[in-house]
C-alpha cells in the first residue's frame, strides 16, 4: 500500500466531513487507506464518519489521550509506504497526494514533506515552512522582531521568511497540519513522542528526522486550505500555557547545558509575557465598548454640570467636588449595568436594547436618589440631562464604529453582502436553502457557472471571468459548491482574488457551509443544526441573574419559607453555592444514567425539569426528552415555574447534573 492518511478529530464534525470528502477525491487513483481517530468528541463526529465514510478505518477513543497518542494509534495499524498526518480542518487538492508521492519517490533522502498552506481567506500561512526554535530564534519570535522583519534571515528564522513561498526548499520543521512522512524513517526513529499532549510533537519529530540524517522539504507545487483556529482555540491562556510548556519539554529533551537552561528560562518568561498580552487583549476585547461609553458619558456630564450650574444656579462652582468622583461614577455604573442586563453589550445588540438599558438605569437612579445623603443629592434635572446625553453619545459611538466596519449606519446589522455562488443551478439552490434554514440574512446577486457550462440566461459569467464579476458587482463574499468546482480551482481563485473577499465552501451533500475570514479566528460555520435557547448569551445571563436574585430572596425570606423545605441544612448550602456560581437552581436531570453530552453545558443543578411534574417514576426516554425541550425552549419563566413547583426540594444535596 502506498499511503496511509491519519486524521485526529476533536469536536469539528463539519470540518472533518469536508476534509474527508477532499481526501476521498485525492486518493481516487492511489492505493491508500484512511484513519480517523476521534478523541471522545461530543458532536456526533463518530456517527457522521460511520454513516458517510464507511471506507474509513475509525478509532473511537473513550477519552482524549492527546494528539500524539491518537496519531500513534493509527500509525501502528497503518500499512502505507508513506504516512500523512492531516488536520481535520483542512482541504486538499485533487492531485495533492499524487504530487507528494512523485516528489518523495524522486528524493529518497527525504524523511518528511510539508506543503504550501493558505487560510480560509486565501492568505499564505507562514508556518508552512519553519526553522528550529533555538533560544535566539525563540526570543525574536516571542518579542515580535520576526513580525517587524518578516524577510530577515536573522530575525525570522522561525518562519524562514527569507525563503520564497513559491519555490521548493529544504526546511527544518514540518507543520503538524500536514506532515507527510516516510514509514521506514518512522520505524527507524520512532513515532510521535507521547509526552507532548498537543503542540511541539511536530517540531520534535522533525528534529529527530534531521538528526537521523534525513531531510525535510517544503513542497510548493500543491496547496491546501487550513482553517486555523478550528481544532484549537488560540486566543486563550490555556493555549499559551500548553504551547510554551510543549516547547519546554522539547528543550529539556534535545538541548544540554547552558543552552538548555537559557532556552527554558526564555520560554518560561515567554509564558508570562504572552499570558499578560493575552489577558490584556481579551480584557480589551470584552470591555472596550463599556469603557468608551463610560468615558464619553463622563466627559459630557462634566460639561453639563458646568452648564447647569452657571445657567440655573448662576454659580459655576455650585456643585461640590464630590460630584465628580462620586455622583458621576455612580450614575455611569448604574446605566452601564442596566445596559448590560438589557443586552446592549451582546454581540448582536441593537439601539432598542441600548436605550432600554439607559432608561431602566435612570429609573433605578431615581429610586437610589432618595436614599443618598443630602450632600450627594444633585438636581434631578441634571440626571435627566445626563440620560439624554448618555443616549446620544452611546448611539453616536455605535454608529461611528459600525460605519467604520460595515460602511453603513444600520446598527445591529452586518454589512450588506454582495454574494455570488459558484456552482450549478441545482447546487446553488441547495446553498440558498441552507442559508435560509440557518437563518443567515443574505441574498445572492447571481451565479457563476462551473467549467464547461456557458448559459448567459442563468449565470452572470463563466468561472474564468469570476474576477470581472467580483469587480463589476463589488462582491464581498463568494460561496463555492465543491460538488461542481474542484478544490484546485477554489484555492486558485482564493489566492487570486485576495483576502478582501470572504470565501465559503459547501461540501458535497453536506448540511454545512464552511469558511473563515482570518487565520487567527475560528471559521464561520452555517449549519441547520438544532438551536438551543439555553446557549443564547442573553438567556445565559438572565438565568444567572435569576439564580442570584432567587438565592437572595430565599435567604431573606427563610423565616417564612424554611418550614416547607425537606432538608433545612441543605437549603442554606445550596443558596451559598448558587450565589458563588458553583450550582444553578435548575439544570438537567440525570436519573437513570441519562446521557446529556449532546446538550449545551450547564452547572450542576438543585432541581431539574422533572421536579415540575407530579410523577414519581419517569422512564429514561422521557427524561431525555424533557432535558432536550428544556435546553431548546429555555426561558426564565420556565425556571421560575420549576422553582415554585419544586420548592420543597430546594434543600436537595445530590447533584442533578
Amino acid at each position: 500500500m502506498k499511503l496511509s492518511v491519519v486524521i485526529v478529530n476533536y469536536n469539528v464534525k463539519y470540518f472533518l466531513e469536508q476534509a474527508l470528502l477532499s481526501v476521498r477525491q485525492a486518493i481516487a487513483n492511489i492505493e491508500a487507506e484512511v484513519f480517523v481517530v476521534d478523541n471522545n468528541s461530543v458532536d456526533d463526529s463518530v456517527e457522521m464518519v460511520r454513516e458517510k465514510f464507511p471506507e474509513v478505518i475509525l478509532i473511537a477513543n473513550k477519552n482524549n489521550p492527546g494528539f500524539s497518542i491518537a496519531n500513534n494509534q493509527a500509525i501502528r495499524q497503518s500499512k502505507g509506504e508513506y504516512i500523512l498526518l492531516l488536520n481535520p480542518d483542512t482541504v486538499v487538492e485533487e492531485d495533492t497526494f499524487e504530487k507528494c508521492i512523485t516528489f518523495m519517490d524522486a528524493h529518497p533522502e527525504a524523511g518528511g514533506l510539508g506543503v504550501k498552506m493558505i487560510d480560509g481567506s486565501g492568505r499564505f500561512l507562514p508556518e508552512s515552512k519553519r526553522g528550529f526554535p533555538s533560544p535566539k530564534v525563540a526570543f525574536f519570535k516571542t518579542f515580535g522582531l520576526a513580525k517587524i522583519f518578516p524577510r530577515s534571515k536573522t530575525f525570522n528564522h522561525y518562519h524562514l521568511g527569507y525563503l520564497h513561498k513559491d519555490e521548493n526548499h529544504e526546511v527544518e520543521v514540518l507543520a503538524g497540519a500536514f506532515m507527510w512522512l516516510r514509514k521506514s524513517v518512522l520505524d527507524e526513529i520512532g513515532l510521535l513522542d507521547e509526552a507532548f499532549f498537543m503542540y511541539g510533537e511536530d517540531i520534535d519529530l522533525s528534529y529527530r528526522i534531521v538528526k537521523a540524517g534525513y531531510k525535510n522539504y517544503y513542497f510548493s507545487e500543491t496547496t491546501i486550505i487550513h482553517y486555523k483556529g478550528e481544532s484549537t482555540k488560540k486566543g486563550s491562556l490555556n493555549y499559551v500555557k500548553t504551547f510554551y510548556n510543549a516547547m519546554i519539554i522539547f528543550a529539556r529533551k534535545h538541548f544540554q547545558g547552558d543552552k538548555a537552561w537559557l532556552f527554558i528560562l526564555m520560554l518560561q518568561l515567554a509564558i508570562y509575557f504572552r499570558a499578560f498580552i493575552t489577558l490584556i487583549s481579551n480584557f480589551f476585547k470584552s470591555t472596550y465598548l463599556p469603557i468608551l461609553d463610560a468615558g464619553l458619558i463622563y466627559i459630557g456630564f462634566y460639561y453639563l454640570k458646568n452648564f447647569w450650574a452657571s445657567y440655573y444656579f448662576k454659580n459655576p462652582d455650585y456643585y461640590p467636588s464630590s460630584f465628580l468622583y462620586f455622583n458621576i461614577p455612580l450614575y455611569i455604573g448604574i446605566w452601564l449595568i442596566s445596559v448590560y442586563f438589557s443586552g446592549g453589550y451582546d454581540r448582536r445588540s441593537n439601539i432598542r436594547q441600548l436605550v432600554r438599558g439607559i432608561f431602566i438605569g435612570t429609573v433605578l437612579l431615581a429610586a437610589v436618589y432618595g436614599f443618598l445623603d443630602l450632600e450627594y443629592r444633585t438636581s434631578r434635572v441634571l440626571i435627566i440631562l445626563g440620560m439624554v446625553w448618555a443616549v446620544f453619545a452611546t448611539i453616536s459611538l455605535r454608529a461611528i464604529l459600525h460605519f467604520i466596519k460595515y460602511q453603513n449606519f444600520n446598527i445591529g446589522r452586518d454589512r450588506h453582502r454582495n454574494l455570488v455562488i459558484v456552482g450549478t443551478q441545482e447546487e446553488s439552490k441547495r446553498v440558498v436553502d441552507l442559508l435560509h434554514q440557518a437563518e443567515v440574512p443574505t441574498s445572492p446577486i447571481g451565479l457563476v457557472a462551473p467549467k464547461g457550462i456557458d448559459d448567459a440566461k442563468l449565470y452572470l459569467s463563466k468561472l474564468e471571468q469570476l474576477n470581472e464579476v467580483v469587480h463589476i458587482y463589488k462582491v464581498n463574499e463568494v460561496i463555492f459548491c465543491s460538488k461542481d468546482i474542484s478544490a484546485q480551482d477554489i484555492m486558485h481563485w482564493m489566492t487570486r482574488l485576495g483576502p478582501e473577499i470572504e470565501y465559503k465552501i459547501v461540501p458535497k451533500e453536506s448540511l454545512s457551509i464552511i469558511g473563515s475570514s482570518s487565520k487567527n479566528t475560528s471559521g464561520e460555520l452555517y449549519t441547520i443544526d438544532i438551536r438551543f435557547a439555553i446557549s443564547d448569551t442573553r438567556n445565559s445571563r438572565n438565568k444567572r441573574m435569576l439564580d442570584v436574585l432567587a438565592a437572595l430572596i430565599l435567604l431573606l425570606s427563610f423565616p417564612l419559607s424554611i418550614w416547607r423545605i425537606n432538608d433545612k441544612a441543605g437549603y442554606f448550602t445550596n443558596i451559598f453555592e448558587v450565589l458563588i456560581g458553583k450550582k444553578t437552581w435548575v439544570s438537567y436531570c440525570r436519573k437513570n444514567n441519562v446521557e446529556i453530552e449532546n446538550l449545551p453545558p450547564l452547572r450542576p443543578g438543585v432541581l431539574s425539569p422533572t421536579d415540575s411534574l407530579n410523577i414519581s417514576n419517569i422512564n429514561r426516554p422521557t427524561i431525555q426528552r424533557l432535558n432536550f425541550i428544556y435546553a431548546k425552549e429555555y426561558s426564565t419563566y420556565r425556571d421560575m415555574e420549576i422553582l415554585w413547583k419544586g420548592f420543597r426540594y430546594l434543600g436537595r444535596r445530590q447533584k442533578m447534573d
